[in-house]
């Protein structure tokens, strides 16, 4: 068989989402992964997901809004529903709008359990086919790397969440009954070593494992064999393409390329500095919506101080009780070069914001010195992210932007071609390009292989 862009990967994964090809751009949060690059993949026949983390609900609905005018029915897209864990009720209220604008397929993000707010969705379009057989009309894509979270996505609804559902009125007694025959995700996107949110894993050896789990699980749950198993992280040229592929992957997911394209929903200055990326330029830092967990996020590194900043926060953090015990001169550094200004303004600012967001994180923080200095190095977490996608050339050394080496390498691929400019760079035709050059390698590995087993054997005397 000849490979192509169109017949790389799993059929199913493109019958299920209308593509053409077994590939996703995935979401980048605050609408870096914008409606924009959402309409010009669907349009071209691939699978993205909307970066919804971080958006504001009136702009996430104006969005939606948007992205389903601009792409005819049956044309492929998705939305990304990023965990927040110390706010169950987002993630509610999240679903609900999805579901009001009728979206049927959602990529959960950052997730390490199953919550009620999945549990809703998925259950929720759940129904049986003429034949009897449990159809899901609300399609899940998980990212995970770990193998317990795996299980959990292969594994049908909680009871318990279930029954807290149908006591609420929220399911109805056939959805409730019919969750026992499906799993929670139609497809699992084991995310090795990425931009963002990573757990710093290696595809080689997590998509094999995550494969196998699933073939084992389908002993207990014969619905879990049709989950899909596809593959991020490292993505960028067409040698890892081809070895996901290889290696049994379903379908691949992009991210940081992608962010560096006209499509993406950030700022020039910051496209600029991503362009001249290498893949030693990235470095790890904590993640500002998991601080205390001590969560991790790749960055850029190169041009910028924010990694090394923002790591000192933490330690500090992890180390004193309160503001009050920095030293005078962390404090002054911390004030004058990171943030800009005084402790005090940060917390004023902050205080403000969850007064009107979340009021119990003002109720702890002024109880407990420790989450009120956590509350203020967040800040600058939240703060460097608005500069690097305002592209604030001023403090352009606090950018914080998240991205992994396979930008770095998508860069020195296209070097000396049109593509090195990132304003000829849009995200479907850096698709096509991957794939047909994945294709291209497995079939001179093919026509390689076929070539050596055709020599005549020579034995020596």
């Amino acid at each position: 068989m000849k490979y192509t862009a169109e017949n790389l990967g799993n059929k199913s994964f493109k019958q299920s989402y209308g593509t053409s090809y077994a590939y996703a751009a995935g979401a980048m949060y605050k609408a870096i992964a914008s409606k924009e690059l959402v309409v010009r993949m669907g349009q071209a026949g691939y699978l993205s997901f909307y970066g919804s983390g971080g958006v504001s609900f009136e702009q996430l609905e104006q969005d939606i809004q948007y992205i389903q005018t601009h792409l005819n029915d049956g044309q492929p897209y998705g939305m990304n529903l990023i965990c927040t864990p110390t706010e169950p009720e987002h993630e509610r209220k999240v679903i609900e709008l999805f579901m009001r604008y009728n979206i049927k397929v959602i990529e959960a993000s950052a997730f390490m359990q199953v919550t009620p707010a999945l549990v809703l969705f998925r259950l929720k379009g759940l129904r049986k086919g003429v034949d009897g057989q449990v159809i899901s009309d609300h399609k899940i894509m998980a990212k995970i790397s770990r193998p317990e979270v795996a299980s959990a996505f292969l594994s049908p609804a909680p009871d318990q969440i279930v029954e807290s559902l149908l006591s609420a009125g929220a399911i109805s007694s056939e959805q409730a009954e019919l969750s026992r025959s499906i799993s929670m995700a139609d497809d699992l996107c084991t995310e090795a070593d990425s931009g963002g949110h990573t757990d710093m894993g290696v595809m080689a050896t997590l998509l094999p494992s995550i494969i196998r789990l699933r073939n084992e699980m389908a002993a207990s749950y014969p619905f879990a064999s049709k989950v899909r198993v596809g593959a991020a992280g490292g993505i960028g040229t067409p040698e890892p393409a081809a070895a996901a592929f290889a290696m049994g992957a379903d379908f691949i997911l992009t991210g940081s390329i992608n962010q560096c394209t006209v499509e993406a929903g950030t700022s020039d200055k910051a496209k600029d500095m991503l362009q001249q990326l290498n893949i030693q330029d990235t470095d790890y830092a904590p993640a500002g919506d998991m601080f205390e967990l001590g969560a991790k996020v790749q960055v850029m590194r190169r041009g910028v101080f924010f990694p090394v900043r923002a790591n000192k926060l933490y330690d500090l953090w992890r180390t004193h009780n309160s503001l009050d015990e920095i030293s005078a001169k962390d404090r002054k550094q911390i004030e004058e070069k990171f943030f800009g200004r005084s402790f005090e303004e940060v917390y004023a600012e902050t205080r403000d914001y969850y007064l009107r967001k979340a009021p119990a994180e003002i109720e702890k923080a002024e109880k407990n010195p420790k989450h009120k200095m956590a509350l203020v190095f967040r800040w600058y977490f939240v703060h460097s992210t608005r500069l690097a996608m305002r592209g604030d050339q001023s403090r352009s050394v606090d950018f914080q932007i998240h991205t992994g080496p396979a930008l770095g390498a998508f860069n020195q691929w296209v070097k000396d071609t049109e593509l090195q400019e990132w304003r000829n760079r849009h995200a479907d035709i850096l698709a096509i390009r991957i794939l047909q050059g994945a294709a291209d390698i497995l079939n001179g590995l093919i026509a390689t292989t076929e070539q050596v087993n055709s020599q005549p054997i020579v034995e020596s005397v």
